[in-house]
């Protein structure tokens, strides 16, 4: 009797744990169809931060001038998880035709065959789409090219871009960070770039962060 008890007990573990991994995949990547995702989310990359790095002193990012945000990527994404690689669509003829705001010719690439082929737009389409995202929001004046370091706490970096953008709430937005330093705002935008909640996503956690000025 006691040996049944202990086998219904374990089992229960099992399907349990087996349950919580489930739903940790969920979260994640999946293959996925074209058009077929819940919103967009615009992600800004804070690049003197990335480029403070030795190692990515050679990047084109680095060496192209630019200074402040840039974009990363316009990326669906379900309520929980986001799609990736979602056809073999061919990409931008000139990559190098988005330099001025994704100075990255090697990142346009690989954002066009990991995220962009789930939007259900053919390549020049989804980066005009993501240029009007981009054209879309204003940068905070503070944020906008900082000549020195300051600290501030990361509901801070969403409220400027609230005050910056009245349209726009908290909720709309994500701050990233690490090592307690910015490395990149993200809005989430609906199929049609109009505001919307951002959904089960992750949000830097740290008191407060440091910027990293522009040389």
């Amino acid at each position: 009797m006691k040996s049944g008890v202990f086998i219904a007990f374990m089992m229960m573990i099992l399907i349990a744990i087996a349950a919580g991994a489930s739903r940790h995949r969920s979260s994640q990547a999946a293959q996925g169809q074209p058009g077929v995702f819940d919103y967009y989310l615009l992600t800004l990359s804070w690049s003197p931060e990335f480029c403070h790095s030795p190692s990515h002193a050679d990047k084109p990012e680095c060496e192209s001038g630019h200074n402040g945000f840039v974009v990363h990527g316009l990326w669906p994404q379900y309520a929980q998880g986001y799609p990736e690689h979602c056809s073999h669509a061919p990409g931008l003829a000139n990559p190098g035709e988005m330099a001025d705001i994704m100075p990255d010719a090697g990142l346009v690439t690989h954002e066009w065959s990991t995220h962009g082929t789930c939007s259900g737009l053919d390549a020049e389409s989804y980066f005009k789409l993501l240029r009007q995202a981009f054209a879309s929001v204003r940068i905070p004046a503070r944020l906008a090219a900082p000549h020195e370091m300051f600290s501030v706490p990361p509901q801070e970096v969403k409220n400027e871009f609230v005050k910056a953008n009245p349209n726009l709430s908290t909720d709309n937005f994500t701050v990233s960070c690490g090592n307690n330093y910015l490395t990149a705002v993200s809005l989430c935008m609906t199929k049609n770039l109009k505001p919307t909640a951002c959904q089960n996503l992750r949000d830097c956690r740290a008191n407060v962060i440091r910027v990293t000025p522009v040389k």
